[in-house]
């Protein structure tokens, strides 16, 4: 299943449930367009097994959260995590569901996926319109060799609340002492240049649609459109292609045991095999869960991708969750999230 024929089936999925001929167990979430493809095969493949179907909104972190928050989805999922003391001030628990990995992608003549070299400070000098050309001296020095053309750079980012932009961000952040200082990172930020598109994918077809653009997006936007992508140059200065085992490499280092309300960013981590721009997506839900009855069958959804959905996940080139987070987050859900009289609304097998 292409992307289009995914966004065709949860956009049919979603208009079946607004004419009231939803299964009664269907379970309805939003948020994360960073984590669209993973969960619209995951519903493919959990319909096919149990007849319940996930209505999912691919509308973006930032909205996402604010579902959450306004009780009108089961789950919320966000590419940026809650501090703790934002979970404790609007009841929630958050857990990782899955990890992946934001590229650059480019719109070049003649340049092929991975034929491009990008570093940390010049991708940021780019979304800062400091480098305006894509023969500019900065990326001829990563790219000796290539023929760059003498074209101006269309910088295409995100116009929405964004957990991908948000990493994209806290990435540049952590590379460019001139993004920190004058942007900063943040799910919406005032973008120096650049034309803004909803979703990854609207920054996907923006890019695939304008000659010279350049634009960050989910790694399986770029696998499933064909579209090229940057290679990148790491924390220890190693030129990484994006793959799942770089993605892997970077994820190896989350210590999530030790991070409370599972808070952590995988941007810039060290080692040489890391890709630079690695990530989560973050489900959210009440620990009193306001239809206990649907936050289980949500909680049996996202059982059944942790235990039949890595393969699935993998061939998309996404990072299934540890089996010891994945006890972790069992130990979260028994634990945290109860009906009204204090019983756990799912316990695992």
């Amino acid at each position: 299943m292409n992307l289009k024929q995914i966004l065709l089936a949860t956009v049919l999925t979603a208009a079946m449930s607004a004419g009231g001929l939803a299964h009664a167990t269907d379970i309805t979430g939003a948020g994360s367009t960073f984590a669209f493809p993973i969960l619209a095969s995951w519903a493919d493949a959990y319909k096919k097994e149990t007849n319940n179907s996930l209505n999912y909104q691919s509308i973006g972190s930032g909205g996402g959260i604010k579902q959450i928050k306004a009780k009108t989805v089961t789950f919320g999922a966000s590419d940026q995590p809650l501090k703790v003391a934002d979970l404790e001030a609007s009841g929630l628990v958050q857990w990782p569901a899955i990890m992946g990995a934001i590229v650059p992608v480019v719109n070049l003549d003649g340049i092929n996926p991975g034929d491009l070299v990008l570093d940390g400070s010049t991708l940021a000098n780019i979304f800062l319109g400091k480098i305006t050309k894509w023969d500019d001296p900065a990326i001829a020095k990563l790219n000796p060799g290539v023929k760059l053309p003498s074209q101006a750079i269309a910088v295409v980012h995100r116009s929405d609340g964004s957990g991908t932009t948000f990493n994209f961000t806290d990435y540049l952040s952590k590379v460019s002492d001139d993004w920190k200082t004058n942007v900063g990172e943040n799910t919406a930020v005032e973008w120096p240049v650049g034309i803004g598109s909803k979703g990854n994918e609207g920054v996907a077809a923006g890019v695939s649609q304008t000659k010279g653009a350049i634009g960050y997006v989910e790694y399986a936007y770029s696998k499933q459109n064909k579209m090229t992508f940057a290679k990148m140059v790491n924390h220890d200065g190693k030129t990484i292609t994006p793959s799942a085992a770089a993605f892997q490499a970077a994820a190896a280092n989350a210590d999530w045991a030790h991070a409370p309300g599972f808070y952590q960013i995988l941007t810039n981590e060290p080692g040489d095999a890391s890709w630079p721009i690695t990530a989560s997506t973050f489900v959210l839900m009440y620990k009193q869960a306001p239809d206990p009855a649907a936050s289980a069958e949500a909680l049996k959804f996202f059982d059944w991708t942790f235990t039949k959905g890595a393969k699935i996940a993998e061939g998309l080139d996404y990072i299934p969750m540890p089996d010891a987070v994945v006890t972790l987050i069992k130990k979260t859900w028994a634990s945290d999230l109860k009906d009204a009289s204090g019983k756990p609304i799912f316990v695992t097998n």
